[in-house]
């Protein structure tokens, strides 16, 4: 019988590129607009404002240290369960989809564990001490987005395992519902209940819980393959060979946290010795404002890996079936369309970095919010065309089966330049001081641009892997 998968291999590259591609940008992006929407709800309250802002910016990087080890899980099954069926091993495939079920379930289990035991510590190292005020919302906040992490790496786990068995668009789906939902019920808890921090971390925790159900209902019915008791397993076997695909991912994301950790209490080192923001009405300022920086990276970021993400089962399925022609010509389209999210993105904080910060609250704060928010952005994303290029060049080598080599690329972005320039940086002597918070701003674009170095030798890497025979 033949594959129902086939049509990887048949149909146009820009057709199938559009059809995985979109669907898996809009579940990216909604997954990230959970958090972005509680921001921009939180900074337009009043009674939270700027203070409410910067502690969903200390909450934040531990929301992704979940998302990290579900994507690791999701798009390393992805990987496999895509070359299985297209090598027409339907028994691999089905075995580490059920494998990647018990792994997400224990991992979401074990954080939340973690988190709970180690509360105090965990704000603290994100910069949650920036004041007290902050301190104590930051605390309400984790304490219920904690509690649906479980939820919340089950479903993100399933997303790429469902847009692998050719759904993408259910994929896509269930991602909206919850996202929806959390659109809805932010305003009533914030504004009508007057929940505050709980109330946007309530809202959040019962979107994803949606997402979830609605991806364990689809497991019962899967297109290419019916799972079985005994595929509930962890099968180390291959644990082993999904798990290193999945670590790309993985790292794209934790090194995330690694970076925020480090920008975080740079920010907080440096910013109290600034004339005001050292003033404890303003301390708060620059943390919400990077967390607002980062959000929108987070968007562009979003866009380019779901681009990348989705052409894994494209790619992975002509691989196997001896197709490299196809995946070259993937890659082609893929870094121009990158190129473009990128300078798109780039206008965009160039030229309406004022409306952006707008959109979080800048009316109700300090003259010194919405000025220093405009640098930010102008300044901290002035690569970010190189960025997005960096991003899908790694991403891609994960689709071909070369996670060491995109691992320790992503390494080399995230910890060496990431977290070691945002702490090297602030230190450098400009007009005979040291340079200070503005390092810190500075120290993200240098990293873009030192990477795109590396990534130029990644890409031509890759086109000489895929040359047709």
């Amino acid at each position: 019988m033949e594959n129902a998968n086939v049509f990887l291999e048949r149909e146009p590259v820009g057709k199938l590129m559009a059809k995985y591609a979109i669907p898996c940008v809009i579940s990216l992006l909604v997954a990230a607009l959970y958090n972005i929407v509680d921001q921009i709800f939180i900074a337009n309250a009043d009674y939270l404002g700027s203070h409410g802002n910067a502690a969903n910016t200390v909450v934040f990087p531990l929301t992704v240290v979940a998302l990290a080890v579900a994507v690791m899980i999701g798009d390393g099954c992805c990987t496999v369960v895509s070359i299985s069926l297209g090598a027409r091993d339907e028994k691999r495939a089905r075995d580490c989809v059920g494998s990647a079920v018990v792994l997400s379930v224990l991992s979401g289990l074990v954080i939340t564990a973690l988190y709970f035991l180690c509360r105090a510590s965990l704000l603290t190292l994100f910069g949650g001490r920036v004041n007290e005020e902050t301190f104590q919302m930051a605390q309400e906040y984790f304490i219920w987005i904690t509690a649906g992490i479980p939820f919340y790496v089950f479903g993100q786990a399933m997303n790429p395992i469902i847009r692998s068995d050719g759904s993408p668009k259910f994929a896509m789906a269930s991602t909206l519902a919850g996202a929806v939902l959390n659109i809805v019920l932010d305003p009533v808890f914030i504004f009508l209940f007057h929940w505050g921090m709980m109330g946007a971390a309530v809202a959040t925790v019962l979107g994803q819980v949606l997402t979830a159900a609605l991806s364990a209902g689809y497991l019962c019915r899967m297109r290419t393959m019916r799972l079985t008791r005994g595929s509930f397993a962890l099968h180390p076997a291959l644990m082993r060979q999904y798990l290193p695909l999945g670590i790309c991912s993985f790292l794209s994301q934790i090194s995330l946290v690694a970076s925020m950790a480090a920008v975080n209490n740079m920010v907080h080192r440096y910013g109290a010795l600034d004339p005001v923001f050292g003033q404890a009405e303003f301390a708060q300022i620059p943390m919400a404002v990077i967390g607002i920086v980062m959000k929108f990276f987070q968007i562009v970021i979003s866009i380019v890996v779901g681009m990348a993400a989705g052409c894994i089962p494209i790619v992975g399925f002509n691989v196997g079936a001896g197709r490299k022609d196809r995946a070259r010509t993937i890659l082609t389209r893929l870094l121009m369309a990158e190129a473009l999210v990128g300078a798109a993105a780039l206008l965009i904080v160039e030229f309406l970095p004022a409306q952006i910060t707008a959109l979080f609250g800048a009316a109700s704060e300090s003259v010194h919010y919405s000025r220093f928010a405009v640098h930010c952005f102008r300044v901290y994303l002035c690569m970010v065309v190189f960025a997005c290029v960096n991003k899908a060049a790694f991403i891609f080598l994960q689709s071909l089966g070369r996670p060491w080599v995109s691992t320790g690329l992503s390494m080399v972005r995230e910890v060496v330049f990431g977290v070691g320039l945002t702490i090297l940086m602030p230190l450098l002597p400009v007009a005979g001081r040291a340079w200070g918070l503005e390092g810190v701003l500075w120290s993200m674009p240098v990293s873009d641009a030192l990477t795109f170095v590396i990534s130029l030798a990644v890409i031509v890497m890759a086109y000489r892997e895929l040359k047709a025979c």
